[in-house]
């Protein structure tokens, strides 16, 4: 930008201190006396952004979307990528990861030319993993809401929709590529894409492309970069697997933790309702009436639970969809475009969505059903409360599930409040079912050759549909290494979707 450009044109005297400070550029020498009681007064919004080291194009795309303030996670990782050297970079959910690691790639993008010759096809400086293809599609949109004064391109490759335009945008040549691991590795089959002039490397909610036995995939892209590239990994909770991905990964990585790890926002008030395991359909409408919702992101376990959910609100005149692997990528593209502008109020999803999905403001989250792996509580409720926005996440509690409440406890080192609705009681004589029938507590009996977290399923020969290690691990490695639950069958049979 040209210096001129970040000069104010002095206003009339009636209106200096009239003005909506989100429309001035970050970054300027403001004249002085005429602004020094403004600058006094607000100095402490704006001068953090222009500490970070971020260009003014940068710094006005920012301003751009009305952010004044860099959250946590961004004040320290923007400087720690435009450092150049590998990250390990762990926030709650909502934290502000994505710009965390977006802003500082593009600046570094945009300091120097791409190295193409003329003619010859725009080489893939940039290349950001991603587990689901809603969460690919969403960093891809931040990377052209930030970048949108400069002259980089981008694109986002995944699974549920044809090959033939993604081919044509990636043959042309884009900067900045945002991937599935799955369909980033059909288009290299098919040459499609030239991994090996990446720059930057970003594997973003790297736990949740474990937890969906992605590793193998990762292994596989890894082999395809250049040896000498910055990567940066981030995550929502910071486990220790992720710690160990790191060491083989990262080269002398800096280290950020804003937040305890598996901690919860603080900003979200967290409650379980006791009710029958029969009755929660009714307890959720009623809720949603009661209180008069508009906007409710509901998680199931399965599949064919969320559309069960769906068939109910629907029958009780509640406007709901379903959000799930056996929906289509247009199916799933117009449910969250309907929620999103308030055509229906109620989604429902399995935690396939929970880590792709980005809804400013989003009010309230609810747990139909406790998650059986107690991160994916802390990644559903992160849907809410976000950027320090105030949020709810109701949980609603049958007698299966108390075991499942004691875990998420646990994990995220608090209690949480328990209560019963006036005229929803749980029925005490209810007798306590096993929520997986085929599925006992860390058992390993699954065939699938994964890392033994007693998930079941199918047989992986490629290791794609895996867990992680191509080995196959007795029931005994099962119980060791397992998180305590068998994990439900909508994440695994949903890799096909989100490849």
């Amino acid at each position: 930008m040209h210096p001129a450009a970040l000069v104010p044109v002095p206003l009339p005297l009636s209106t200096q201190f009239r003005f909506d400070p989100v429309v001035l550029p970050f970054g300027c020498d403001w004249p002085s006396p005429l602004w020094g009681e403004w600058l006094n007064t607000h100095a402490k919004v704006f001068m953090p952004f222009t500490k970070l080291g971020l260009s003014g194009a940068l710094l006005r795309a920012v301003a751009d979307q009305g952010y004044t303030v860099p959250t946590p996670i961004q004040t320290q990782a923007i400087p720690a990528v435009l450092a150049g050297g590998d990250l390990l970079a762990g926030a709650q959910t909502g934290t502000g990861k994505t710009a965390g690691f977006v802003l500082p790639m593009l600046q570094r993008l945009s300091s120097k030319p791409s190295p193409h010759a003329n003619g010859a096809r725009k080489p893939l400086r940039a290349l950001i993993v991603t587990p689901t293809r809603e969460l690919a599609a969403q960093v891809e949109m931040s990377v052209r809401t930030y970048g949108k004064h400069l002259h980089l391109t981008s694109t986002a490759v995944f699974g549920g929709v044809g090959l033939g335009p993604q081919t044509s945008q990636l043959r042309h040549g884009v900067d900045i590529l945002v991937a599935t691991p799955g369909r980033l590795l059909d288009h290299q089959h098919q040459r499609n894409v030239d991994l090996s002039r990446v720059e930057i490397l970003v594997l973003d909610e790297a736990d949740r492309m474990l937890d969906m036995g992605f590793l193998p995939d990762i292994k596989r892209i890894l082999a395809l970069l250049p040896k000498e590239r910055q990567n940066l990994l981030f995550s929502a909770t910071f486990s220790d697997e992720i710690k160990a991905l790191a060491d083989k990964l990262l080269d002398r990585p800096q280290t950020i933790e804003v937040a305890p790890r598996n901690s919860t926002v603080d900003a979200i008030a967290q409650r379980v309702h006791l009710v029958s395991r029969d009755q929660k359909s009714r307890l959720l409408a009623w809720l949603i009436r009661h209180h008069d919702w508009r906007q409710v992101l509901v998680f199931t376990r399965t599949k064919h639970g969320a559309d069960k959910v769906v068939r109910s609100l629907n029958a009780d005149g509640i406007g709901a969809v379903a959000m799930h692997g056996n929906k289509s990528q247009g199916q799933r593209t117009k449910a969250l475009a309907d929620f999103k502008r308030g055509s229906v109020e109620v989604m429902v999803a399995t935690d396939i969505a929970a880590r792709g999905i980005d809804i400013d403001e989003l009010p309230h989250v609810v747990n139909y059903d406790l998650p059986n792996v107690p991160h994916d509580y802390v990644h559903r409720i992160g849907r809410t409360g976000r950027a320090g926005a105030d949020g709810e996440a109701i949980s609603l509690m049958c007698v299966d599930e108390h075991a499942f409440l004691r875990d998420i406890e646990r994990l995220i080192k608090r209690t949480i409040r328990v209560e019963v609705v006036p005229g929803f009681e749980p029925d005490p004589n209810e007798i306590p079912q096993k929520v997986f029938a085929q599925r006992g507590r860390g058992q390993g009996q699954g065939q699938r050759q994964g890392t033994g977290r007693g998930n079941g399923g199918g047989q992986s020969k490629s290791g794609r549909g895996g867990n992680g290690s191509t080995k196959r691990p007795s029931p005994k490695q099962g119980q060791k290494r397992g998180n305590g639950y068998g994990r439900s069958n909508d994440r695994f049979a949903s890799r096909g979707f989100d490849r």
